[in-house]
């Protein structure tokens, strides 16, 4: 408040109450404090105009850019459209980088080491570990399976006698 700190501001109310009076002093307070209130409404009217002066003048400026004879074209306006529009280009573009990545690849596996030649005497002479499997080990899991099973001894499932009295006697003994 225009750079009056506190110990200024009670040196000013001392000064003022000795030589204004205790008996006068809250009506000149009184008054001041409506010169103040005075002062502040001119300054917000002011501060009104100034902005009305300030926003008219931008409006008068927008007016002069925009063509007053131009119509706008509201049925043009497409936003689906243009979405559609970006997405095919931008889908476009990844396609020409994939295509751009496929050929470098294509160029470097061109470039590759050619296999090295094989040596007919090798392919004529097979080697101990080149010797073909058992059948077995060609077949197919399931011919295998049916083949263990037809290998494996039949398993007859017989009663346990369980009781000895209920068991029948040998012919021989009954006599």
């Amino acid at each position: 408040m225009l750079g009056i700190d506190g110990p200024e501001l009670l040196l000013i109310a001392a000064v003022a109450l000795i030589f204004i009076g205790p008996k006068e002093l809250p009506g000149m307070l009184r008054t001041v404090g409506k010169w103040v209130a005075t002062a502040r409404g001119l300054a917000s009217e002011f501060r009104g105009h100034v902005d009305d002066m300030v926003r008219q003048a931008d409006v008068e400026d927008l007016k002069k850019t925009v063509d007053p004879n131009a119509i706008l074209d509201v049925q043009g306006l497409n936003p689906l459209g243009q979405i559609k529009a970006e997405m095919d280009a931008g889908a476009a573009e990844a396609q020409a980088e994939m295509d751009k990545a496929k050929s470098l690849i294509d160029d470097a596996t061109s470039a590759a080491v050619p296999a090295p030649a094989l040596d007919v005497a090798e392919l004529a002479a097979p080697s101990s570990s080149d010797v073909p499997l058992a059948a077995a080990d060609m077949a197919p899991p399931s011919v295998v399976a049916d083949a263990a099973i037809a290998a494996a001894p039949a398993v007859v499932a017989q009663p346990a006698a369980t009781d000895i009295a209920s068991a029948p006697l040998p012919k021989a003994a009954v006599g």
